[in-house]
């Protein structure tokens, strides 16, 4: 009996890339964080930046799980794997990492090639391949880090006044870097020159600790050359057919982080400002710096690399400890290729359509299958 995470759409989809549904696979692999790596976690998080011990356990976690999930599709006759999550579950003092994904076959003009992962829908896999990017292996890069107190204190001068605080914007804006760097490393061994469809999630991992991860799908794209380092995208399966479409092709994600203090100042005027109607002059033009820094580092990156434009940017924005903001901001920047080419000449409704969900519950967890975040970040 076939038991998939496959909706009807997706099965519609990838029927006409000559692929079949299989069953869904599971890999978990259940740690103990320990006394030890607790206590050197407390020390590193008073300096701020990466904490690499917990960098290491969450990424030894997750791969494991990745790796027995994969064992168990190949026991299953899988030639390779979609929708695949990876995700962090807690049990009292134990960490569960888990990693779920729905196994596919070959058939037809489709019956070879090696086994792949992917980590995207079965719509966007449609699109991908129509666009000529063929999925290799499910990627990912994360890192841990905190801000610390050294952060902390630089945060609290800069409160006397306001503004950005560099230290901490460079930090954030490099730790994240990093993941995308390692996100990078991975798809780079797997033999692919670019990643697709990446997702973005920054999540809590312990006491002043945060974890940020991307997945995506490590693919290959004859017309894309060999680059230096795998081109990346954030886009949709069906962005990324349009930007095809138009003889495009995505070069390089770009993020960009401003982190700024409201400032004493800035505090008391808000304070007041809000008992009486109006516009607060001073947070506006705080927030409205914010946000240009970040669009402005995203225009210096974009001309660093040599790109023709950045689309589907995103601009995010949260709060921080100590009376802290940060705005984080994340695009696509794509460049000019006459040579990539779909090969059909338009997607079917089923492509496009997005699955819904039809149980909703506030005691129990979203589904692992469930794919939530398109393209963006996730702060939980």
């Amino acid at each position: 009996m076939l038991i998939t995470g496959l909706s009807g759409n997706e099965i519609w989809c990838l029927a006409k890339k000559d692929i079949a549904p299989g069953g869904v696979v599971v890999g978990n692999s259940v740690y103990s964080q320990g006394l030890v790596r607790g206590l050197t976690t407390g020390l590193k998080t008073m300096a701020g930046g990466e904490l690499t011990d917990i960098t290491q356990l969450i990424t030894e976690g997750r791969h494991s799980a990745l790796s027995r999930m994969e064992v168990e599709a190949k026991e299953q006759g899988a030639d390779g794997l979609t929708g695949v999550v990876t995700e962090i579950k807690r049990i009292n003092s134990l960490i569960e990492f888990l990693a779920v994904g729905s196994a596919i076959k070959r058939s037809g003009s489709n019956a070879k090639g090696g086994f792949f992962s992917s980590a995207c829908s079965g719509q966007d896999l449609y699109c991908q391949i129509d666009a000529g990017y063929q999925p290799v292996h499910f990627v990912m890069g994360n890192i841990a880090y905190a801000l610390g107190i050294g952060g902390g204190i630089w945060a609290a001068i800069k409160t006397m006044s306001g503004g950005e605080v560099d230290s901490i914007s460079g930090m954030i804006n490099n730790t994240r870097h990093k993941a995308l760097e390692r996100l990078e490393d991975e798809a780079q061994k797997a033999g692919a020159n670019c990643i697709v469809d990446i997702k973005t999630s920054i999540l809590p991992f312990g006491a002043g600790v945060k974890e940020m991860v991307l997945v995506g799908t490590a693919s290959h794209n004859p017309h894309l050359g060999n680059p230096e380092r795998p081109y990346t995208s954030e886009l949709t399966g069906e962005e990324l057919w349009n930007l095809t479409d138009l003889g495009y092709q995505p070069l390089r994600l770009l993020m960009a982080s401003s982190v700024f203090a409201l400032g004493i100042g800035g505090g008391i005027k808000t304070f007041f400002s809000s008992f009486s109607r109006g516009e607060v002059d001073s947070m506006t033009k705080l927030i409205y710096q914010a946000r240009e820094n970040c669009i402005n580092r995203i225009r210096n990156e974009a001309n660093e690399i040599g790109a023709a434009g950045v689309l589907d940017l995103k601009l995010f924005m949260h709060e921080m400890l100590g009376g802290m903001i940060e705005i984080l901001a994340i695009g696509t920047a794509f460049k000019k290729n006459s040579d990539v080419a779909n090969a059909s000449p338009v997607l079917p409704p089923q492509a496009i359509i997005r699955d819904r969900s039809t149980f909703f519950s506030s005691d129990l967890d979203q589904p692992s299958m469930a794919q939530t975040l398109k393209g963006g970040t996730l702060e939980k």
